[in-house]
């Protein structure tokens, strides 16, 4: 009867034990999986939100667009100058290399808008990803519970029973 006793309160002891030290592990995967939707969402709102002709591959484009119309610009007024060309010869070169440099703004403004949604498409899948290991985890954490209770009840049982025989007839 004693040794009945002694190994049900065990196996109670070491359900409770085991369900500390799930609980434990749990807070710590929990946690780690916060920090990542932390840094999921640091990382979206610096890359949404960033200047796009800011960027070096648009800086890079830029320079080497106003290179060329300040080239075109200066062969432009060079031959006005030579073959006594018209004011109105320059001033139509001026205005097609604005052109050129409105198109180039325009260009790098739809990438950046291509890249945004990208963005945008990285961090929801990665958002939705966290989120359904935060589930899966509280659900882990629901059943776990419920079969610690359900081993403290039995071990329990297992121990009032061995306490407290019932009488043969």
């Amino acid at each position: 009867m004693i040794g009945s006793i002694v190994g049900g309160a065990m196996k109670l002891g070491a359900g409770i034990f085991g369900g500390i030290s799930a609980a434990r592990a749990m807070r710590n995967v929990k946690s780690n999986l916060e920090q990542q939707k932390k840094d999921n969402q640091n990382w979206y709102d610096k890359n949404y939100n960033e200047d796009a002709t800011q960027r070096a591959d648009a800086q890079r484009l830029l320079t080497m667009t106003e290179d060329s119309i300040a080239k075109r610009n200066r062969q432009s007024a060079g031959t006005a100058a030579v073959m006594g060309g018209t004011e109105e010869s320059v001033a139509a070169a001026k205005e097609a290399n604005a052109k050129a440099l409105s198109d180039t703004m325009s260009s790098i403004n739809t990438a950046a808008e291509a890249r945004k949604s990208q963005i945008e498409q990285q961090y929801m899948a990665k958002n939705d990803s966290l989120n359904q290991q935060l589930n899966a985890m509280e659900q882990q954490k629901a059943q776990s519970i419920a079969a610690a209770v359900s081993g403290a009840a039995g071990a329990g049982a297992d121990v009032a029973g061995a306490a407290f025989p019932e009488k043969k007839q």
